[in-house]
C-alpha cells in the first residue's frame, strides 16, 4: 500500500488489553449461540512452553505460559483418540465456541478434546506487555507455533497417561493451514489432519492475486447479478464525490463521525466498505452467528436486499456496511479509523492487539498480496503488490517479507508425498480457491461443500444446515475413524 495508516501505539494498546484481560472472566456451564454448542464446558489451563525452540542461546531456555482448553467428558481414558485444535489468530475461547463439530465427533469416537492457543494471541503472550516490541515479536513464526503444539501434545499425552492415543489435528482457515503443516512436519506426533477452509496455496503466493475479491463478488452475483452492479454503481458515485472533494457530502451520505479531508481518508473508506463485503461473504451461514461480529442469517442475501432497496445507492451502500459495523444499531456515526485497520492483509486483520500479531505474520511469512481492480470484481481498484507489502512492512515492523518462503518450507502445491489430510472447502467461501479443491491421493482428500461458507463444517450441527455440510461431516467422521484405527494398528506393530 502506498500510504501507511497510523496505528495505535503498541505499548498503549497492549497495556489496555492486558488490563481488560485481568478482569474476572466467567464461563457459564453452557453457552449457546445459533449454530454453537458449547457443551461440555472446557477447563482453561496453561502449559509451560519453550519461548524459542530453535535457538539454545537467545532465551536461555526461557518459558512462557501457553493457554489451552480441555475436556475429557467423552474420553475413554487412556484409549480414546485426542482431537487437538491448532489455534489460529485470536482468543482460543472463540474458536472453541464456534467449532462444535469437534466435540460432537468426540462424543461419537470417545475422544479427549484440546484447543490450544497460538503464541502471541489471546493470553498466550511470551513477553507480556512487551510481546509486540522489536525484537521480542520476532519469535512469532509459524515454525515456533507448530513446535509449541508438538511439544504440548507430547507433554500432555505423558501427563494424562495417553501415550498410545492417536492424535488428530483440526483447524479452520489459518488454523487449518497449521493442521496441514503439523501433518507435514510432525507426522510422528499427529496421525491425521482436518484442514477446513485452509488457503495453503494462495498464502504461499500461488495463484492469481485477483482471485479473492473476484470470489467475494461472485458470492453476491450468485444471489442476484444486479446486486454487484448496484455495488459498482455506488462505488462509482463515491469516487465522483471524492474527485470533486465533496467531503461534507461524503460525510453526510455515509454518516461519518468526521468529514474525510484527504485521499488517504477516501482510501480508508474504500477499505472499510470492501472489508464489510468480505466478512459477509466469509460468514454467509444459513443462521445468525456471533463469530467475528454479529451476522444475520444469510448475510449476503440480506446485503443484496439492502443494496437493491431503493434508488439511493450511496445510502444503500452505507446501510449494507452497517450490517457488519452497526449490527446492534447503537452507533450514531461511523469512525473510519476505529472500525477498520488497514494492514498487510487486504482481507482484514481485525481489531485489538490480536490484529498486531496477524499484521506481523502477514509481513513475514503469510503472503496475502491480494488486490481489487473493479474489472474482475465490484470494488474500487486497490492494488497491494509485493513492493507495496515490502514498503509497508519495513516501516511498520522493520522486516522484509519472504514471499516465497511457504513454498519451500511447507511444500507449496507439491503435496503428493504427504498423507492423511482432509482439505474441506465451501463454494460460498472466497478463501476456497486458495486451497486444495481436488483430491491428490487416496489419503489426501478434498471435500467440497456446495452450500458452505468459511469452515461451516467445523461448526456445531444446526437445524438450518444444508444437506451438503451434513454429508461432508459424515465423510470426515468416517475418514477420521479409519485413521484412528490405522494408527492403533501401527502402534501395536511397533510394540
Amino acid at each position: 500500500m502506498n500510504q501507511i495508516v497510523s496505528l495505535v501505539p503498541v505499548s498503549v494498546l497492549v497495556l489496555f488489553v492486558l488490563f481488560a484481560e485481568s478482569l474476572p472472566h466467567t464461563h457459564p456451564k453452557s453457552r449457546k449461540h445459533d449454530g454453537v454448542q458449547a457443551e461440555p464446558q472446557f477447563t482453561e489451563k496453561y502449559f509451560t512452553q519453550t519461548m524459542d525452540h530453535f535457538n539454545f542461546n537467545s532465551m536461555g531456555n526461557g518459558t512462557f505460559s501457553q493457554r489451552y482448553l480441555i475436556t475429557d467428558k467423552y474420553w475413554q481414558e487412556g484409549y480414546g483418540p485426542i482431537f487437538f485444535y491448532t489455534g489460529n489468530e485470536g482468543d482460543i475461547w472463540e474458536f472453541a465456541f464456534n467449532s462444535g463439530f469437534i466435540t460432537e465427533l468426540a462424543a461419537q469416537q470417545r475422544a479427549l478434546v484440546i484447543f490450544a492457543e497460538h503464541r502471541y494471541y489471546g493470553r498466550s503472550l511470551p513477553f507480556g506487555k512487551d510481546s509486540f516490541n522489536i525484537p521480542q515479536v520476532g519469535l512469532l513464526t509459524v515454525e515456533q507455533a507448530l513446535a509449541d503444539y508438538s511439544v504440548m501434545i507430547t507433554g500432555l499425552k505423558q501427563q494424562l497417561g495417553a501415550t498410545d492415543c492417536p492424535v488428530i489435528v483440526f483447524g479452520g482457515s489459518y488454523g487449518g493451514m497449521l493442521s496441514v503443516y503439523m501433518r507435514l512436519k510432525y507426522p510422528n506426533v499427529v496421525a491425521g489432519a482436518l484442514a477446513a477452509s485452509a488457503p495453503i496455496l494462495s498464502t504461499a503466493g500461488l495463484g492469481d492475486s485477483r482471485q479473492f475479491f473476484q470470489d467475494v463478488t461472485a458470492d453476491f452475483e450468485r444471489v442476484a447479478p444486479e446486486c454487484s452492479d448496484a455495488v459498482r454503481g455506488a462505488f462509482h458515485q463515491l469516487k465522483e464525490l471524492a474527485e470533486r472533494q465533496d467531503y461534507k457530502g461524503i460525510q453526510a451520505k455515509f454518516t461519518l463521525c468526521k468529514p474525510p479531508s484527504s485521499a488517504q481518508d477516501i482510501h480508508q473508506l474504500y477499505g472499510l466498505l470492501r472489508n464489510a463485503f468480505t466478512l459477509m461473504a466469509m460468514l454467509d451461514y444459513p443462521y445468525s452467528t456471533h463469530f467475528m461480529g454479529n451476522m444475520p442469517a444469510n448475510p449476503v442475501k440480506v446485503a443484496c436486499e439492502t443494496m437493491l432497496s431503493g434508488s439511493d445507492l450511496l445510502a444503500n451502500l452505507r446501510n449494507t456496511a452497517g450490517i457488519v459495523y452497526n449490527s446492534t444499531g447503537v452507533l450514531t456515526c461511523f469512525d473510519l479509523y476505529s472500525l477498520y485497520l488497514e494492514c498487510a492483509d487486504p482481507t482484514g486483520c481485525g481489531l485489538g492487539f490480536n490484529s498486531l500479531a496477524w499484521d506481523y505474520q502477514a509481513c513475514t511469512e503469510v503472503n496475502l498480496c491480494f488486490e481489487s481492480n473493479n474489472v474482475t470484481d465490484m470494488f474500487p481498484p486497490m492494488p497491494f503488490t509485493d513492493r507495496d507489502r515490502e514498503i509497508y512492512c519495513s516501516k511498520r515492523w522493520a522486516v522484509v517479507p519472504r514471499p516465497d518462503w511457504f513454498k519451500t518450507q511447507f511444500w507449496g502445491d507439491d503435496l503428493s508425498t504427504a498423507s492423511n489430510i482432509i482439505f474441506s472447502n465451501g463454494d460460498l467461501d472466497p478463501w476456497a480457491n486458495g486451497g486444495v479443491r481436488k483430491s491428490l491421493s487416496s489419503s489426501l482428500i478434498a471435500v467440497n461443500i456446495p452450500e458452505g461458507a468459511h469452515h461451516l463444517d467445523l461448526r456445531g450441527s444446526h437445524d438450518a444446515d444444508p444437506v451438503s455440510v451434513i454429508t461432508a461431516r459424515k465423510t470426515e467422521a468416517d475418514i477420521i475413524a479409519q485413521w484412528v484405527k490405522m494408527e492403533r494398528r501401527s502402534l501395536k506393530k511397533s510394540l
